[in-house]
């Protein structure tokens, strides 16, 4: 499966009850502000609305008085906007185009304006986050998650509020999501630049699911790619030994597999998250706190015999990506993500 494979459409433009989203996140590296660009689509089920497709663009500032601050923003398009090709895979969403290996767009209101023109070179191969089982007959689970660019160097350039980021390689990720519900709470991160090493990729999530009402324990899954090397901790047999913990503005979790452990910490001040507004197919609500300028840790240890061999630390400070999501709003996080006409 290539990148174009990874990115198809799922949705067949006629069922009900489905969401999809196509997202990207990076960091600036002259300025250390962080990005998230997201293009999704929404079939609600019969009684909650027409379907439609949606733009959403944040801004995390590092240093507000170089920059100007976070914000976050958000447009509605009737479904109809919304074109798309399988190969290659291109969206246009009224003239914002996403493609596997480029994005060129704007967005505009509540007083800001933004335009990117951006290029990176598609991913080989997508990366699988979950348990290989759940990808059959197209995803079992509630959602779908892969990401046909798992690592790859940005170019181009952003225009946010008459500022200019010039991009000249910095790591950027690409991800595909799709299915009929959101968990009903998850935290998730992603790294791609770590203080101690040049070619790193590290994704990690944690889902909680509700059954018949009942919140079922907590599924963590995660990889690390250290160049050539994938320490993979994805399957169900890893997550039965896995843990995690978060609330607001941190993320721990622990991993073990066969051949290494891994432990990591997050965490971000709360002016640096953005605050999304997220709603199921059903109607149901969910809130979604996020930041591309957190901080990450991890301490990976290799199996030595019946023990551990050293810690080897890995470092990242305002380049970590997370977010904690709930079915209930934080009052902690105030920026909201904002709907613009």
């Amino acid at each position: 499966m290539n990148a174009d494979a990874g990115n198809r459409m799922r949705w067949d433009e006629r069922r009900p009850g489905a969401y999809e989203v196509w997202f990207l996140t990076w960091n600036h590296a002259a300025s250390g502000d962080g990005f998230w660009l997201r293009y999704t689509l929404e079939a609600p089920t019969a009684g909650h609305g027409e379907p439609y497709a949606a733009l959403w663009f944040a801004r995390f500032a590092r240093d507000e008085h170089r920059t100007g601050p976070t914000f976050a923003i958000h447009r509605r398009f009737p479904i109809a906007a919304l074109r798309h090709t399988g190969a290659p895979f291109a969206l246009d969403l009224a003239g914002r185009v996403l493609g596997s290996s480029h994005a060129r767009g704007d967005l505009a209101g509540a007083g800001h304006d933004v335009r990117w023109d951006l290029r990176w070179p598609a991913g080989a191969a997508p990366g699988r986050l979950l348990p290989d089982v759940m990808y059959l007959r197209g995803g079992l689970g509630e959602t779908t998650v892969l990401s046909p660019t798992v690592r790859a160097a940005l170019t181009g350039e952003l225009l946010v509020d008459g500022v200019r980021y010039e991009l000249s390689g910095e790591p950027v990720a690409q991800t595909h999501l799709w299915g009929g519900k959101h968990a009903h709470q998850w935290a998730w991160a992603r790294c791609l630049a770590f203080a101690e090493v040049d070619d790193a990729a590290f994704e990690v999530l944690s889902p909680r699911l509700r059954r018949r009402g009942v919140v079922l324990p907590t599924l963590t899954v995660a990889t690390l790619r250290l160049g050539d090397e994938l320490l993979a901790f994805n399957q169900f047999r890893h997550a039965a030994l896995a843990r995690a913990r978060w609330d607001t503005g941190r993320y721990q979790f622990s991993l073990v597999n066969a051949h290494a452990r891994l432990d990591g910490e997050l965490s971000a001040r709360l002016g640096d998250f953005v605050l999304a507004p997220y709603e199921d197919p059903d109607g149901e609500p969910s809130w979604c706190a996020n930041t591309e300028i957190g901080s990450a840790t991890l301490r990976l240890r290799r199996r030595r015999g019946l023990g551990w061999g050293p810690v080897q630390e890995l470092t990242a400070d305002g380049t970590a990506h997370f977010e904690l999501a709930d079915r209930r709003r934080d009052p902690a996080i105030t920026t909201p993500h904002q709907e613009v006409p």
